[in-house]
């Protein structure tokens, strides 16, 4: 028979599985003082590796320079000469190169702004287009050309030859009886019966010229140019200069028929 427990009593416990432990972040003073100390071993690697980075460049400089010494200390005379030649000009330009841009600087700065001169120097051009073109009046030195024609032989080749000889001479603007000319003046008609931009010329043909008034006189005036040839048709060129003319006779602009702006 088995010996039976005696009744009351209580069995041990079986002992519980043990659970893992789950690590904990540390935290407190010792947690910052490792935090500290990972952040200056970073900021050393780094200091480390700028440091060595300007170590090499300045090796590498002074080697260079320690080459340069050791060629130009073997050079020959000449070659010195000749070097020392060509960095005295290569200072120059630089010199010069820094005064220009120091002068374009004061342009700009000195009596406004960038966008000032800019302005001035765009409507500066847009003057000296519009007088070109007609399309402006104009003022300042020149002649006064008159072509009588008496015996009504001038042709239209004559007038033409008039206006190419007077441009060939120099003149920048000019008018013929209150009809500016420009690029894309037309003579026509017949002897006599002369046209310019479909409106009628009459005897004298008035010519008010704006350019220098010796060299377009003296240009005017040369054996076998149209003068000469205007006197064997029976007909006569008489200049006189003038310090101050005035060219008021304007030309419509032309309004392109096929052409229109881009817009991009």
């Amino acid at each position: 028979m088995s010996e039976e427990e005696p009744p009351g009593t209580a069995q041990p416990p079986e002992p519980a599985a043990a659970l893992p432990v789950e690590p904990q972040p540390e935290s407190g003073p010792a947690a910052a003082r490792s935090r500290g100390r990972r952040r200056r071993d970073l900021v050393a690697a780094a200091l480390i590796g700028v440091l060595t980075l300007v170590l090499g460049f300045a090796l590498a400089v002074q080697v260079r320079n320690a080459d340069e010494a050791q060629v130009l200390a073997g050079a020959r005379e000449e070659d010195l000469v000749r070097i020392l030649d060509e960095l005295n000009s290569r200072e120059d330009r630089l010199r010069a190169q820094i005064a220009e841009q120091r002068t374009a600087l004061q342009e700009l700065s000195g009596s406004g702004s960038r966008t000032g001169t800019a302005l001035q120097e765009a409507r500066r051009r847009a003057e000296a287009l519009g007088i070109l073109n007609g399309t402006l009046p104009a003022q300042g030195p020149g002649i006064t050309l008159t072509v009588r024609d008496p015996s009504a032989e001038v042709r239209v080749q004559d007038l033409l030859d008039v206006v190419q000889e007077l441009r060939g001479a120099g003149a920048e603007t000019m008018q013929v009886d209150g009809v500016r000319i420009g690029l894309s003046t037309a003579v026509t008609g017949t002897a006599g019966d002369l046209r310019v931009d479909g409106t009628s010329l009459s005897a004298p043909y008035e010519f008010l010229v704006i350019g220098d008034p010796q060299g377009i006189e003296t240009a005017m005036n040369i054996p076998g140019g149209v003068v000469q040839a205007i006197g064997n048709r029976g007909g006569s060129v008489v200049i006189e200069q003038s310090q101050l003319l005035e060219v008021d006779a304007l030309r419509p602009l032309d309004r392109p028929q096929y052409a229109a702006p881009d817009d991009d």
